[in-house]
């Protein structure tokens, strides 16, 4: 089965998706850190830098293979693989993440589990609706280029 070349995604777009996705992350993440934590702003900062970095680095790699596993299968992006797409990016990301926080924020690795774990509960909803957001505006802007 052949998917339309609209599925195929330029480096360009890649990065721009990342960028967009972090940004607005680190903003709502940086927030909540200081918010609802004992630590200073500066280590909040510093724990939302190096995850954002991270999570950039996983982004890019994570979609390169989910788009090449959508072109290669043929399925489409609704709210089931949308879902899935979070839960299995968040599993990949917690496995790096979760003992740096331990370490940086110099926190058991329970306690660190039980941060990531608010923190992807927040992600899982973040991902999901940017992503779809994401994934209308680009379907928009295509159909009005044709």
């Amino acid at each position: 089965m052949s998917l339309p070349l609209s599925l195929a995604r330029s480096a360009t777009e890649r990065v721009l998706h990342a960028i967009c996705f972090e940004i607005m992350a680190n903003l709502l993440v940086f927030s909540i850190l200081v918010l609802f934590t004992s630590a200073a702003p500066a280590q909040s900062g510093v724990l939302t830098v190096v995850s954002s970095l991270t999570a950039m680095l996983w982004n890019y790699l994570f979609n390169l293979i989910f788009d090449r596993l959508q072109i290669h299968m043929g399925f489409k992006k609704g709210l089931l693989i949308r879902s899935l797409h979070a839960v299995t990016f968040e599993a990949g990301l917690l496995m790096v993440l979760i003992p740096f926080a331990a370490w940086w924020l110099d926190i058991s690795l329970l306690a660190a589990l039980r941060l990531e774990c608010g923190l992807v509960l927040f992600f899982l909803i973040y991902t999901l609706l940017f992503n779809l957001l994401w994934d209308t505006v680009r379907d928009y802007r295509l159909s009005r280029k044709r």
